[in-house]
């Protein structure tokens, strides 16, 4: 993605789809963003309403140029986009990221045993800032601990780095910690309504009974029944270094 970013055209070209997808993706969303027909005026269509929004996720331009180029207003691109990008969410979301199942899990802590070492887990729990221009009259919502404006990203993945679970558009001043307890996910946690299977014994450590199993995470997130994280500090002792290993290299990769 570096040479995405530093070749604007190819970044472009990246991101553009062929008719037939255009025309796959337009099917779906049509029910969700054509606009009723009136005496007055006709409404934007909906592949002109889908190729503005398309146009603004490819290149990020901003609302005032890609509505000079499609001749509508500034507040009408920005509506159109908030309006498609919702839609697209909606019909795709269930295909491309349906919420996991019990056996989803299960099948995820094998990979991560298979492939990190790591038993009982079922992702990789961390937040990403996305750096952004501070709304209007937001004071310090979105002002960051690195001295930028952010929301969050915050996202689970398997261990093939897949997302299985997202949650966008926390705030950048609030922890990780923070943001996970007010997500649907901290909440499902918190519940026990995640789907989570059942302890299950470590394998060459079935005389310690059965152990939950767990998302692993970084230090910016509390030591959880369903969340493990490694142990703080850097003067420690092996055993403790031996269990971080595996926990930092699955969170990190």
């Amino acid at each position: 993605m570096k040479d995405l970013k530093e070749d604007p055209e190819k970044f472009r070209a990246y991101f553009r789809l062929s008719p037939e997808l255009f025309s796959q993706l337009l099917i779906k969303v049509t029910p969700k963003i054509e606009k009723i027909h009136t005496n007055m005026r006709e409404p934007i269509s909906p592949e002109e309403r889908l190729a503005i929004c398309l146009r603004f996720l490819a290149t990020g331009d901003s609302f005032a140029t890609i509505g000079f180029n499609y001749r509508v207003g500034n507040s009408t691109t920005g509506k159109i986009v908030a309006e498609v990008t919702q839609a697209i969410w909606d019909v795709l979301q269930p295909e491309y990221m349906p919420e996991p199942t019990t056996d989803d899990w299960v099948a995820i802590a094998r990979a991560f045993e298979q492939r990190w070492n790591f038993p009982n887990c079922i992702g990789a729990l961390d937040g990403k800032h996305v750096v952004l221009q501070a709304p209007p009259a937001s004071g310090s919502k979105f002002y960051n601990y690195k001295g930028s404006h952010s929301i969050v990203l915050l996202a689970v993945v398997d261990a093939n780095y897949m997302f299985t679970v997202i949650d966008v558009g926390g705030y950048g001043r609030n922890s990780d910690g923070g943001i996970l307890s007010e997500s649907p996910l901290g909440k499902h946690l918190k519940a026990g309504t995640l789907g989570i299977p059942g302890d299950t014994p470590l394998q060459g450590a079935e005389e310690k009974g059965p152990m939950p199993y767990v998302l692993v995470a970084d230090e910016a997130f509390p030591l959880q029944r369903h969340i493990m994280r490694p142990y703080p500090g850097r003067q420690l002792p092996r055993v403790k270094r031996c269990y971080n290993y595996p926990l930092i290299t699955a969170v990190s990769q």
